[in-house]
C-alpha cells in the first residue's frame, strides 16, 4: 500500500477533519418527541461513554493484550515481533506504533477494530486486504480509516452528551438499549460501507473525506428509517459476512 507521505503527518491529518457538517433529514415527527431516557437506557448509555472515555494506554497490559490480540486475528499466524515494529503498517497504522493513532478514537477505536475481527472476520479480512473491487493506486489506510469511523460515529449520534440531542441520538439510544452491542455493529456496518462507497465513488487517497460524509449520510439515512427497530435491521447490515 502506497501512502502519500506529504499528507499523512499525524492522527490529525485525518480525524475530525471535514466530518461535521454532514446532517440528517428529520422526521416530521422530531419536534414532538421528548428525548427523556428511562433508566435502562440511562444505563446503555453510561457504560457506552465510560467506554468513549478510555484513552488508550501503550503501558496497561490489557491495553496491549488487545492490541497484540488485534494483530493476530488479522494475520493468523504471522508471528508479531514487537508492539512497535514496522510490521504494523502493513495494518495500515501510519507508523510502527499503533498507539499514536488512537489518540482520535481512544481504546474504543481499537475494541471497535477488534470486535469486527472476531465478529465478521471475512468482511474484516476483505477490508484489510482490499480484495474486492478496482482499487486506486492511493488507497486509504485500513486501520487509520476504522480510528476515524469511531471518531464519526461518536460525532454523528452525539454519544458524549449526558441525554440525546438529537431524533438520530434518541433513536440509536433505543437500539443500543435493545443491544448493547449496537454501536460495535453498528461500526462495522460502517466501515464496509464506507468501503461500499469508495468503489461506488472511485475514490483514492484525497477523496477520504468525502467519502466519509457520503457514508456518514447513508448511516443517518438508514438509522431515521421507520422499519429500523434493531440495529440488524439497517439495510446495509446485509453487507456483513462472517
Amino acid at each position: 500500500m502506497i501512502f502519500a507521505a506529504e499528507v499523512v503527518t499525524g492522527s490529525t491529518a485525518w480525524i475530525g477533519r471535514g466530518l461535521s457538517c454532514v446532517c440528517a433529514q428529520r422526521r416530521e415527527s422530531d419536534a414532538r418527541l421528548s428525548f427523556d431516557m428511562t433508566p435502562s437506557q440511562e444505563e446503555c448509555l453510561q457504560r457506552l461513554q465510560n467506554r468513549i472515555d478510555v484513552s488508550y494506554d501503550s503501558t496497561n497490559k490489557d491495553h496491549q493484550d488487545a492490541l497484540k490480540s488485534l494483530w493476530y486475528a488479522s494475520f493468523p499466524g504471522t508471528e508479531l515481533l514487537d508492539l512497535i515494529s514496522d510490521q504494523w503498517k502493513e495494518m495500515g497504522w501510519q507508523g510502527k506504533d499503533p498507539s499514536t493513532d488512537f489518540r482520535g478514537g481512544g481504546f474504543i477505536s481499537l475494541e471497535n477494530l477488534l470486535f469486527f475481527a472476531k465478529n465478521f472476520p471475512r468482511s474484516f479480512q476483505e477490508l484489510l486486504k482490499k480484495q474486492n473491487g478496482n482499487r486506486a493506486l492511493w488507497e486509504y489506510p485500513f486501520a487509520v480509516a476504522g480510528v476515524n469511523i469511531t471518531f464519526m460515529l461518536i460525532q454523528m449520534l452525539d454519544l458524549q452528551a449526558a441525554k440525546p440531542r438529537t431524533l438520530l441520538g434518541a433513536i440509536f439510544l433505543k437500539l443500543l438499549s435493545e443491544n448493547e452491542r449496537a454501536f460495535d455493529i453498528l461500526y462495522c456496518i460502517a466501515f464496509k460501507l464506507m468501503d461500499q462507497q469508495w468503489l461506488s465513488m472511485h475514490a483514492s487517497y484525497m477523496d477520504f473525506n468525502t467519502v466519509m460524509k457520503a457514508t456518514r449520510r447513508q448511516l443517518e439515512q438508514e438509522l431515521l428509517m421507520e422499519d429500523v427497530q434493531r440495529i440488524e435491521d439497517m439495510p446495509s447490515y446485509r453487507l456483513l459476512s462472517r
